[in-house]
């Protein structure tokens, strides 16, 4: 029995081909984040889909309603009713999707690494799909403490450290 989710990264455009230590890297940031949480991760699941930036902006545009491409969107799975104790499925965290373009011209704008970059997006969607929010500034600022804590383990420095806001 695992203490860690599994994992599975579905690279959907083939950008990402010049990329080809991103599975590696996600799934390292993935661990790193569920090692450090106080969440049941055990035995669950979640997907990262690995797409361009047409297809997060038809994501964005048809759930979120913002005709543009992001970095990272989070679908947290509704969980079932239930404890799930009579079901051996394994529980479903939800699924995130990842833009190539706008991760590699973020991280050229920030001067960072694409590997610390890609590890930060992982990391954020991870914590939103396992309930984590900044819709409020007390909220925002524990999920990025914890982010920081996370990619600190990772040896990736604070990736807010620049930030003038």
């Amino acid at each position: 029995m695992s203490n860690l989710p599994a994992t599975e990264v579905l690279v959907t455009a083939e950008v990402w081909q010049t990329e080809p230590d991103s599975e590696a890297v996600i799934h390292r940031a993935i661990e790193a984040a569920a090692a450090t949480v106080d969440a049941d991760v055990a035995d669950a699941e979640l997907a990262i889909m690995l797409t361009d930036d047409t297809g997060i902006r038809t994501l964005n545009a048809n759930w979120r309603n913002i005709d543009k491409p992001t970095n990272v969107l989070s679908f947290p799975a509704l969980q079932p009713e239930g404890d799930g104790s009579d079901d051996d499925a394994p529980r479903m965290l939800g699924d995130i999707a990842i833009a190539y373009q706008t991760t590699r011209r973020e991280a050229d704008e920030e001067q960072k690494p694409f590997e610390h970059h890609l590890s930060h997006l992982a990391v954020h969607g991870f914590l939103h799909l396992i309930g984590y929010d900044h819709e409020n500034d007390g909220d925002a600022e524990d999920m990025e403490n914890l982010e920081r804590e996370i990619l600190n383990s990772l040896g990736i420095p604070d990736p807010y450290a620049d930030r003038t806001d």
